[in-house]
């Protein structure tokens, strides 16, 4: 059945007012009047007043005709009467009304609190009024914020400027502004006194002398009747059967595997399996009701029968629960098979955690491809192992893990760990990124998510972990969550939580899969790194091709600062500077007939003057083969930077091989190969370049 949920109702103003009052903030002046206002019941209030009519169906007062301003104290009388007969008009009855004396000018600005479903409290800020909607200049923050965290919000509105005066006009108190998100957002904020659905202020008048809430809409949280009987209501990776935590090394380490669902007659997903298990050499065993081998592998009927670390189920959605049922003793036990939640069967998969439970087994899945461990055997791709390395991948996609594993590992990336979740109804990527941060296998992650199941553990996860984090997200956009009374829920709907999230826990929000393969190469390069200085250098050839550099990074928000004066002597000394200016980015011939050593060179003069924290080398591939040129000063540049990467530990150098298609076939691979052992990341575009650099200087390293 399913859940019914009491509607609440808006609190009327004064009394949202009143827990702002209480906790600190300013509001009007005012009186509460249940009859007919007159003179004598505002008298004492400052003119000029607002009148403003509250009650049931006056939500958005202005919109209604329920609010007045700059009313002297013998007009409110007249101008309740002529309010009230024009709401009764339509077909409201107001329960009172609230005169309030009318604030002074000052910059309009929104402080609002809603409970998003997966992340639970969140505070937003922005410009306010009218300007809420029109231009949906706002910031978000996950409860509690720091005063860090409030001051960036506020620095990243686009009218920011409006904040610290403009065209003649004054700053506000900013400190007052920031005490404000504090109090609604901060650590034992509003947030946590609430019975939070959304709380918002707006406008809230900020001026030079402070801050005034001149309006504020409170909506608590909508109570449940009875028990939802939706996945997430099962127990999870927080759920009481596992309140001990869980040792995930027989998941992506197991022993020996079960395949549940491979065919004797026509082969499909499970014989797949199989196939890749054997290549793997996993000690594998099949189940099938009847046959004592499949394509080779020894059978049994039933899971019961098995002793694994891991079993795989690929049967129909409607058999998977039963199939479960039998995995008692089978630590872990991944559904491969979809038709659960996703296709809008959440009662299905509620059956089939209720069946882990019943068994005892951790559940990954439903609806995901498994796990990949080329140091456990443990795959889920065809064409073999890679090698093992030290970067861990959480996806919510089958695919398009497969295919960050495939690219990345023919860029380089070598993975420690690999856990798809699909559903997650049960194992979650917060429990997986918890456990893997104290993986020693493990020194970065990544994350593909579609949806924040879990999103406060996830944030939890994130905020505590030591490792560098790429976080790539699938459907950044509004997921119809209501809006309610007001407008902070709708405002809030949409990719800047998201964004909050990185920002708040020092992630690396990423744009697409290329980039999070990007981003996950730096980090496998330069992740224990120690590092001096900060900034960095843009060096290589051709003009057009630095400003293209300069625009990659300005894009990406990292600095490009300027050369030392006192290096140019030693740079030109270097035979640099004739026909260009010395400036970063640096031009440097780089070429067939160029010397190698020579951007290794400007290099070190330029880091004895100025420590930069990394160097971005680039070079035009096409221009060694213009001619017919052997690889062979190509490959050299590509040591000549390794050895500069060796001498010079406390930068870390990037290459860029712009134009790397005009390369014969394999020289590419051969230039990555010589990067790669000297821990030198390799790009084929500046953009590229630039985002991993920035991700790395956002302290995602040592």
């Amino acid at each position: 059945m399913a859940a019914v949920e009491d509607v609440p109702q808006p609190v009327p103003e004064h009394e949202a007012k009143a827990l702002l009052r209480e906790a600190g903030v300013p509001v009007p002046r005012g009186v509460v009047i249940t009859t007919a206002p007159d003179a004598e019941a505002v008298a004492g209030l400052a003119e000029p007043v607002v009148l403003k009519a509250f009650g049931p169906g006056l939500v958005h007062k202005s919109d209604a005709g329920a609010v007045r301003l700059g009313l002297r104290l013998r007009e409110v009388e007249d101008a309740a009467r002529r309010m009230r007969e024009a709401l009764s008009a339509r077909g409201i009855t107001p329960a009172g009304f609230l005169v309030e004396e009318q604030a002074g000018a000052g910059v309009e600005l929104i402080a609002g609190l809603v409970r998003d479903p997966g992340f639970g409290p969140v505070l937003l800020a922005g410009l306010g009024g009218i300007w809420a909607e029109a231009l949906r200049d706002t910031a978000l923050g996950l409860c509690p914020v720091s005063e860090d965290d409030a001051r960036r919000m506020l620095a990243s509105l686009r009218g920011s400027a409006l904040l610290h005066g403009y065209r003649g006009r004054p700053g506000v108190d900013v400190g007052a502004v920031v005490k404000l998100l504090m109090t609604l957002g901060g650590p034992g904020g509003l947030w946590e006194r609430l019975e939070l659905g959304e709380f918002e202020a707006n406008p809230v008048i900020a001026s030079p002398s402070g801050v005034v809430a001149v309006d504020a809409r409170y909506l608590p949280a909508a109570r449940s009747a009875a028990p939802s009987a939706a996945p997430s209501a099962a127990p999870s990776a927080e759920g009481a059967w596992n309140a001990g935590g869980t040792d995930f090394r027989p998941l992506f380490e197991p022993r020996a595997v079960a395949v549940v669902g491979a065919s004797t007659t026509r082969p499909n997903f499970g014989n797949m399996f199989l196939d890749f298990y054997r290549a793997a050499g996993m000690p594998v065993v099949a189940v099938h009701p009847e046959a004592a081998e499949v394509a080779g592998v020894p059978a049994v009927p039933s899971l019961a029968e098995v002793r694994v670390d891991y079993a795989l189920v690929a049967v129909p959605a409607d058999r998977c629960a039963d199939v479960v049922r039998q995995a008692s003793g089978v630590p872990y036990t991944q559904v491969m098979s979809g038709g659960f939640g996703e296709a809008g069967r959440p009662e299905l998969e509620a059956e089939l955690v209720a069946a882990a439970r019943a068994a005892g087994t951790r559940l990954l899945g439903p609806n995901c491809m498994g796990v990949y461990c080329p140091r456990g055997r443990q795959t889920f791709t065809g064409g073999g192992l890679g090698p093992p390395g030290n970067v861990a991948l959480i996806s919510q996609s089958g695919g398009l893990a497969g295919e960050v594993i495939k690219v990345g590992e023919r860029r380089g990336l070598a993975f420690s760990r690999v856990a798809t979740v699909g559903n997650a109804a049960d194992v979650t990527p917060a429990e997986l990124l918890r456990w893997l941060s104290h993986d020693p296998e493990t020194r970065a992650v990544g994350l593909y998510l579609e949806d924040p199941r879990e999103g406060r553990a996830l944030y939890e996860a994130l905020a505590a972990t030591t490792l560098p984090v790429a976080l790539l997200v699938g459907g950044r956009s509004p997921q119809g969550r209501r809006a309610a009374a007001s407008h902070t829920g709708g405002l809030v709907g949409d990719g800047r939580i998201w964004r909050a999230l990185a920002e708040q826990t020092g992630a690396t929000l990423v744009g697409s899969q290329d980039d999070l393969i990007g981003v996950l190469s730096f980090f496998q390069a330069h992740g224990t790194r120690s590092v001096s200085g900060d900034g960095v250098l843009v060096i290589g050839p051709s003009g057009g091709a630095s400003v293209l550099a300069a625009d990659a990074f300005d894009r990406a928000g990292t600095r490009l600062d300027p050369l030392p004066g006192e290096v140019l002597a030693d740079l030109r000394g270097l035979g640099l500077g004739a026909g260009s200016t010395l400036a970063n980015p640096l031009e440097v011939p780089v070429g067939p007939r160029a010397r190698s050593d020579l951007v290794p060179s400007a290099v070190a003069a330029i880091l004895r003057r100025r420590p930069y924290r990394d160097v971005v080398a680039h070079v035009n591939v096409q221009s060694f083969f213009t001619y017919g040129t052997a690889a062979e000063p190509l490959l050299e540049y590509a040591r000549a930077l390794g050895r500069a990467q060796d001498e010079l530990s406390g930068t870390r150098f990037t290459l860029v091989t712009r134009n790397g298609e005009c390369a014969p076939a394999g020289v590419e691979d051969e230039v990555r190969g010589i990067a790669a052992r000297a821990g030198v990341p390799v790009y084929r575009s500046m953009e590229a370049a630039a985002v991993a650099v920035a991700a790395g200087g956002r302290g995602g390293t040592a």
